[in-house]
């Protein structure tokens, strides 16, 4: 039987062990829990196992309380702090997927703006768009 791969996401840790390492009390934990500002996995049993993320969340919310912020202001800082992480690996997958692609397309095009009007114009690579050499004088 295989052992099972861990990160920072399994949640292996009582809600005791949690608010040891987290430096709060359990109860506290439990709040929390509540009102959705960090909320544990749980077991069949529905007892509640904390992850090393939710300790970084719930040492993170100490220190946001700790500087003066609302329960719902460090609910909606940690939610964005998430919604940050997500766009950064969604970005990191584009780039991924753009190189890839790239390398794929000997034969990639270039694109430059047309001279009337501004349109989008397909070039092959190693070409240049012909530029129009006239000089135009404006009078307001």
């Amino acid at each position: 039987m295989p052992i099972p791969q861990m990160d920072r996401f399994t949640p292996v840790f009582a809600i005791a062990a949690a608010a040891e390492l987290a430096e709060m009390h359990p109860q506290t934990l439990r709040q929390y829990d509540r009102i959705g500002l960090v909320s544990p996995q749980r077991t069949r049993g529905n007892t509640r196992r904390y992850s090393m993320h939710d300790v970084a969340q719930l040492r993170e919310v100490a220190r946001l309380s700790a500087e003066g912020l609302s329960l719902e202001g460090i609910r909606r800082v940690l939610e964005l702090e998430d919604r940050v992480r997500q766009l950064q690996s969604q970005v990191r997958d584009l780039e991924r997927a753009l190189s890839e692609e790239r390398m794929q397309r000997p034969d990639r095009r270039v694109f430059a703006a047309g001279a009337a009007g501004g349109e989008v114009v397909t070039l092959r690579r190693g070409t240049r768009m012909r530029r129009n050499a006239e000089v135009v004088v404006w009078k307001p």
